[in-house]
């Protein structure tokens, strides 16, 4: 499962994700998106949990605990083709 982790402090890594999240079972991945332009969080990231079970329980303990200074919001990740475009169409 690919869990959405949402209101990242600014110093959160990919590693700290991977070692909290890892307490409830298996991480595949974990990253935090960052600006092209200067490198700085954006404040979210994704983490990736192959075992939906172990993802459910990390999610339910997670979600709104206090991590690094901001409470964490986190939800199941949208398929990529299910985000909506944002601003005006291009043709």
């Amino acid at each position: 499962m690919n869990i959405y982790v949402g209101n990242l402090a600014a110093p959160v890594t990919a590693e700290d994700l991977t070692e909290l999240f890892g307490i409830y079972g298996q991480v595949e991945s974990a990253n935090v998106v960052k600006n092209n332009y200067n490198g700085m969080s954006k404040g979210y990231g994704f983490v990736e949990m192959p075992d939906n079970s172990e993802a459910d329980k990390a999610m339910k303990k997670l979600n709104g605990v206090e991590f690094k200074g901001n409470r964490l919001k986190l939800s199941q990740a949208r398929p990529k083709s299910d985000k909506r475009r944002r601003g005006r169409r291009r043709f």
